[in-house]
């Protein structure tokens, strides 16, 4: 029973790639034939990277990048360079189809006492993960890539924040592992969105988080105050957006 179960459960995430995977493939054929006159393009399907940048005022587009995340050890590195590795990979990756659009590519991970982690793959070690970061304080860790081919433009830095965690019950931890909120997401956890972005030390009512030191947004995902950094200045970014 419980092997068919997983294979119902997989069935229906599988659809809802599909889904998402026709839907990115119709706007990349829009954006093709120039319906959308844009230059910017995010490459990361993350709901929440692509909220955070359409909240800035930016007018982009969403093209999936087509890399193999396993393909770059994180041994024997440090976390902001390893996240801004593959920041780096996933932004020329896409910018190879689009060499005169400038490519936005991110990627988040956790570092825990010098050990990083990715996101999860199953359950047990989504539960493995949950235990051990909700022991003490870790940091969150966004490396960004900018990338334009035709003009040779090549950027990349990280953003750290450090996360102060809630102690979570056996029973809390039970709940999150099987509201399988834990998928795809570094950490396997994902602040709330409803915290005092006026002041970054606090989170709000989160029932993982105690406090933060830095950027909200990097741990959502997207430091957005260091993206607008590196954005300012290069031609067609969009640096000012209206709002």
């Amino acid at each position: 029973m419980q092997a068919n179960s997983k294979d119902r459960r997989l069935t229906t995430e599988d659809r809802k790639q599909k889904a998402q995977d026709s839907r990115l493939k119709t706007q990349d054929q829009r954006f093709m034939s120039k319906q959308y006159p844009v230059s910017i393009i995010l490459a990361s399907a993350s709901p929440r990277r692509k909220k955070l940048l359409a909240e800035a005022g930016y007018q982009f587009i969403v093209v999936r990048p087509d890399i193999d995340e396993s393909a770059f050890p994180a041994k024997g590195i440090e976390a902001c360079e390893y996240a801004e590795r593959l920041a780096l990979a996933k932004a020329k990756n896409v910018a190879e189809k689009y060499p005169d659009c400038l490519v936005i590519g991110a990627d988040t991970v956790v570092d825990f006492e010098g050990q990083i982690i990715g996101k999860p793959i199953d359950a047990k070690e989504a539960e493995q993960i949950t235990k051990k970061l909700f022991s003490k304080p870790h940091k969150v860790i966004t490396g960004i890539a900018i990338v334009r081919l035709s003009d040779g433009i090549e950027l990349s830095e990280c953003d750290t924040t450090t996360v102060y965690p809630k102690r979570l019950t056996s029973e809390q931890i039970a709940e999150h592992i099987n509201s399988e909120s834990w998928r795809d997401k570094a950490g396997a956890y994902a602040i709330k969105e409803n915290g005092d972005e006026s002041r970054p030390s606090k989170t709000g009512r989160d029932e993982f988080v105690e406090r933060i030191e830095g950027s909200l947004t990097n741990v959502m995902g997207l430091p957005m105050e260091l993206l607008q950094r590196l954005l300012t200045g290069i031609p067609g970014a969009g640096a000012s957006p209206e709002k």
